[in-house]
């Protein structure tokens, strides 16, 4: 056995890791948009359960005080007794609750009831 076989079995060549490592970075390019557009879908998604949570505590507050269309609601009248946490969006905008008889809102742009 020469010095030349003792060094073949030793490991990887240099190309064989740049190989890797360029299949590698093929891959992350293509599946990095699909991570980012799922994160954006699943925070939006979000956002719209936290805005029919505010809702539906805005009608059990307006069908328990007796508030008509149009009474103002702030955030402090539906939590804790009506929500169990201050919601937040997860892409950073802020709640709305909105008068009696209108959605909610959300300060990110895109997030809306439909």
């Amino acid at each position: 056995m020469g010095l030349l076989d003792r060094r073949r079995r030793g490991g990887f060549t240099l190309i064989e890791l740049m190989v890797v490592i360029m299949i590698m970075v093929a891959l992350l390019g293509i599946a990095w948009p699909n991570w980012m557009k799922a994160r954006q879908s699943a925070r939006a998604q979000t956002c719209l359960s936290n805005l029919n949570h505010l809702m539906t505590a805005k009608e059990q507050l307006a069908a328990e005080q007796i508030k008509g269309m149009g009474d103002a609601v702030a955030m402090t009248d539906l939590v804790p007794d009506y929500l169990k946490g201050d919601p937040s969006c997860p892409a950073g905008g802020d709640y709305t609750p909105q008068p009696i008889g209108t959605d909610p809102t959300c300060t990110y742009v895109g997030h809306a009831l439909p």
